[in-house]
């Protein structure tokens, strides 16, 4: 039996979150206005996109509201429009397990109902209990394991039978550095499909290193469609590094293909407000070749920006740098871990 499939839209999150990165890097961009923010929720909502994602949290930085980027779930559900759909979701999305559970309010409707975190692999236990409590909060929980390639199988096992468990509303695989082709997005599947609970959605998050987000959001939707699922995309591919699979490709292949009745005119107007964010070359997201490299070597993307911005390097130069990382190195760029990299 075919299960049911819904669109997540992180523009304002992921794509906040890039604006952030960017600008934290001495890469100036645009800003979200107040207004930009307001319109852009109001318009995914008008489109009929299952779940609207609009912003992210996190107590580590201060005064970056500008990027949809906030301390906690009472501003973040400050950009929540006027419900118009009871079947739509809306979520925030925790960047860590650090907040402490007792500064987060029990849910209620002028929150948002559902929040994704994004798991500290090195703090694996401290990541599902602050998942558990926020459930027993009343909120619907999305399990976010960013960089899910890194997992191991018994590190997997372990993110299933936390999300049975505490009955997660979806458990994610996160192809964070862009890297992932179809075999990669089977066997996930098929590793969650076989102890997860029929209740828990399996969601997919892509990134576009390798011009593969489409492909394998196709392959998911097509092929892997004995469950629940979830695709994350954002309005023109907004997001970190190379960004995301882009909402409007998505709306457009499913309307034609899967007969659903997503507002397509809808996207378009959010494109229309995003374009004064394209306008910084190959600084912002989207595939470039210097994003390309460091997937094939699967890599953190920020080794190779550093690398290009910093000290000008060639993409020979940059592919050679990456060839034969280690892997203390590969998952984790620092500016350290730069130097450590290109001195030996």
């Amino acid at each position: 039996m075919e299960g049911t499939l819904q669109i997540l839209d992180c523009t304002l999150r992921d794509g906040g979150q890039g604006l952030e990165d960017l600008n934290s890097n001495g890469i100036e961009t645009e800003i979200f206005t107040e207004s930009d923010k307001h319109k852009i929720a109001e318009l995914v909502r008008d489109s009929g996109i299952d779940i609207i994602e609009i912003g992210c949290m996190t107590g580590a930085y201060q005064g970056l509201e500008k990027f949809a980027i906030y301390e906690n779930i009472e501003p973040l559900s400050k950009y929540l429009p006027e419900r118009t759909n009871p079947n739509q979701i809306y979520t925030g999305l925790y960047v860590d397990p650090d907040t402490p559970i007792d500064c987060i309010p029990d849910y209620s409707p002028e929150l948002v109902e559902g929040i994704r975190v994004i798991l500290r692999y090195s703090q694996l236990q401290k990541s599902i209990d602050f998942c558990s409590a926020l459930v027993k909060k009343g909120y619907k929980m999305f399990i976010q394991p960013m960089l899910t390639m890194r997992y191991t199988d018994e590190e997997l096992k372990r993110l299933v039978y936390a999300a049975n468990e505490m009955g997660a509303y979806a458990l994610y695989f996160v192809d964070s550095f862009g890297y992932m082709n179809e075999k990669d997005v089977e066997r996930l599947y098929r590793f969650y499909s076989e102890e997860l609970d029929c209740s828990v959605r399996i969601g997919f998050h892509a990134h576009n290193n390798m011009e593969n987000a489409l492909f394998n959001a196709r392959y998911f939707i097509e092929l892997l469609n004995d469950r629940n699922r979830i695709v994350d995309s954002c309005a023109i591919g907004m997001g970190q590094g190379a960004g995301n699979l882009q909402t409007e490709v998505l709306v457009n292949y499913l309307n034609k293909n899967h007969g659903t009745n997503y507002d397509f005119e809808c996207i378009l107007e959010i494109c229309d407000i995003l374009e004064k964010f394209r306008s910084h070359g190959m600084e912002t997201w989207g595939y470039s070749p210097v994003r390309l490299v460091p997937a094939v070597h699967d890599a953190a993307y920020k080794y190779a920006v550093a690398m290009r911005l910093k000290y000008n390097m060639s993409l020979v130069e940059i592919n050679r740098a990456l060839t034969g990382i280690s892997d203390d190195l590969r998952h984790r760029y620092t500016p350290d871990n730069l130097e450590k990299l290109l001195s030996k």
